[in-house]
C-alpha cells in the first residue's frame, strides 16, 4: 500500500475542515487558535478573531449546526405524533444520533475556542457518531421490509446495540489516537497519516450504508410499494448529501483562499447534509403517511 491513496488523510486534511484532521494534526496548537489544517498545511481557517489571540473559527458552520439540531428537534417532534408509522422509533434513533453530530459539529468543524484536549474528545465522539448514525440509516432500511416488528425491543434491540458496539469501537480507536493510549496508532499522526482502521469506519462505513439505504429504500418503494412519488424525495435527498461532500471535499480551498481563511466548504457541508436529513425524513414520512398495500 506504498503508494496507495487508501487510508492516508493528509491530501484531506490539507484542503477540508474534518473532523478527524483535529485528532491527525501533530501541532501543539494554543488552545483556542483556528483551524490549521493538519500539520499547518493548507488554507487556515482562522474566521473570527477573538481577544488573547483565539479564533471562532467557523461561525457558517456553528449557525447552520445550531439550526440543524433545532429542525431535529422538530423532526423528532413529528415522528412522535405519527403514531401509527412503521418505523417511528426507529427514525427517531436515527435522528437523536444525527443531534450528537450536529452538537459535536459546533466544537470539531466550528472551531469554538477550546483546550484541544477537551476538542480532541469531542471529535472522537463526532467521529464515533458519525459511523453509529450510518449504521442505524441502513437499519431503518430493512425496517420496511417488516423482517421483524418495528418499534418492539427486539428491534430497538438489535439496532441499538449493533450501532453503541460501532460507536463504542470506533470512539476508543479514535481516542487513542487522538492520545495515544497503547501507542499502536501513533504513526498515523504523522505524514501521511494513514490510518486505516477509522478511514475505513469514518469514510467508507457511511458511504456503503448510505449507498445500500437507497438501494433497499427504491426497491420497497418500486417493486413492494409500487409508487414513484417517494422516489422524489429519497433522489433528492441523495443529490443534496453529494453536494454538501462536493463542497467540504472539492470546493472547500477554493472558497477558504479568496477569503483569506474567513470561510470554506463545511459551513456548506453543513447546511446540505440538514437539507439532506430533512429530505430523508420526509421520504419516511411518505411512504408511511398511507396504509400502503404490502404484497
Amino acid at each position: 500500500m506504498g503508494n496507495t491513496q487508501f487510508g492516508k488523510f493528509q491530501d484531506f486534511c490539507r484542503d477540508s475542515t474534518l473532523p478527524i484532521c483535529n485528532i491527525l494534526t501533530t501541532n501543539n496548537q494554543p488552545p483556542g487558535s483556528g483551524y490549521t489544517g493538519v500539520d499547518g498545511a493548507g488554507c487556515v481557517l482562522n474566521g473570527i478573531s477573538l481577544s488573547h489571540g483565539r479564533h471562532l473559527a467557523n461561525v457558517g458552520s456553528i449557525i447552520f449546526a445550531g439550526l440543524a439540531i433545532l429542525v431535529t428537534f422538530f423532526l423528532l417532534w413529528r415522528a412522535n405524533r405519527k403514531a401509527a408509522a412503521v418505523g417511528r422509533r426507529e427514525m427517531q434513533l436515527f435522528l437523536l444520533g444525527y443531534l450528537v453530530i450536529e452538537i459535536c459539529e459546533i466544537f470539531t468543524i466550528g472551531g469554538i475556542p477550546l483546550h484541544n484536549d477537551v476538542r480532541k474528545g469531542f471529535t472522537a465522539v463526532h467521529i464515533a457518531a458519525i459511523a453509529a448514525t450510518s449504521w442505524i440509516l441502513l437499519m431503518n432500511a430493512f425496517v420496511g421490509y417488516q423482517i421483524l416488528d418495528d418499534g418492539t425491543p427486539l428491534s430497538m434491540g438489535l439496532i441499538f446495540g449493533s450501532a453503541l458496539a460501532i460507536f463504542v469501537g470506533t470512539g476508543y480507536i479514535a481516542l487513542d489516537t487522538a492520545f495515544s493510549w497503547t501507542g499502536y496508532w501513533d504513526s498515523s499522526r504523522q505524514p501521511p497519516h494513514r490510518n486505516i482502521a477509522l478511514y475505513v469506519l469514518y469514510q467508507l462505513l457511511p458511504l456503503v450504508c448510505m449507498f445500500l439505504f437507497f438501494v433497499l429504500e427504491s426497491l420497497l418503494v418500486l417493486r413492494v410499494l409500487g409508487e414513484t412519488k417517494p422516489m422524489l424525495y429519497l433522489i433528492a435527498a441523495a443529490l443534496l448529501f453529494a453536494i454538501g461532500q462536493v463542497f467540504m471535499y472539492v470546493i472547500s480551498v477554493h472558497i477558504c483562499n479568496p477569503t483569506h481563511g474567513k470561510v470554506d466548504g463545511a459551513l456548506f457541508e453543513t447546511f446540505f447534509t440538514l437539507l439532506s436529513v430533512v429530505a430523508v425524513f420526509t421520504f419516511w414520512s411518505s411512504i408511511t403517511e398511507d396504509d400502503w398495500p404490502i404484497q
